[in-house]
């Protein structure tokens, strides 16, 4: 097709990339130490080989740089889970698989993001990692359950402080129940269902 003033040739390849820049956010919600931080990098490291662009927001690193004055009570978590959302939305918009490995242990919190999401038209996936608390405690990736067993910390998510459960989430994964690299390809299956990968 030839190019007329003002109107660059739409070729082949700028045709695919507009067919990829379709963002989401997906945000993976569980209990401490289940699973959803190692599922979101396995999954990253796959959608980049495939040419995506994905930025993983670790709740531990949000924490440190965006959240740093808050604390863990109710408040403090509500508002530290609309933060990520704000920013895993203005991701999403701007073509970016936006994956978020965080607890978010409130429905309410969670259902505000995806309201964010829906106002603005970005596509939002709630994933529950929903590995039991006793398969949690074993794996203790940071020793929060062991200082809570000793006394030494309070407030642990799904222990001595609540988690709710999503009720209908978009996919519900058992981590307990096969590998990081199963987990991570049914994630991407549903993405693929969804019209968000390839």
């Amino acid at each position: 097709m030839a190019e007329t003033a003002g109107e660059p040739e739409l070729t082949h390849q700028t045709q695919t990339l507009e067919k990829q820049v379709t963002g989401a956010t997906i945000w993976l919600t569980g209990l401490p130490s289940a699973g959803k931080t190692t599922i979101a990098y396995e999954l990253a490291n796959t959608l980049r080989a495939e040419g995506r662009q994905v930025e993983v927001l670790d709740g531990d690193e949000i924490r440190e740089y965006l959240s740093a004055g808050l604390g863990f009570s109710r408040e403090d978590r509500h508002t530290n889970v609309q933060r990520i959302g704000f920013l895993a939305e203005l991701l999403a918009r701007n073509g970016v698989l936006a994956l978020v490995p965080v607890i978010a242990p409130y429905a309410d919190s969670r259902e505000a993001v995806r309201k964010r999401h829906q106002a603005g038209g970005t596509a939002y996936l709630e994933v529950h990692v929903a590995t039991p608390v006793d398969v949690c405690s074993v794996r203790d990736v940071k020793g929060l359950y062991a200082k809570q067993a000793a006394g030494e910390l309070t407030g642990l998510t799904g222990v001595d402080d609540p988690y709710e459960a999503p009720q209908s989430p978009d996919l519900r994964i058992e981590s307990q129940n096969q590998t990081v690299q199963e987990s991570a390809a049914a994630l991407r299956a549903l993405l693929a269902e969804r019209g968000l990968a390839a």
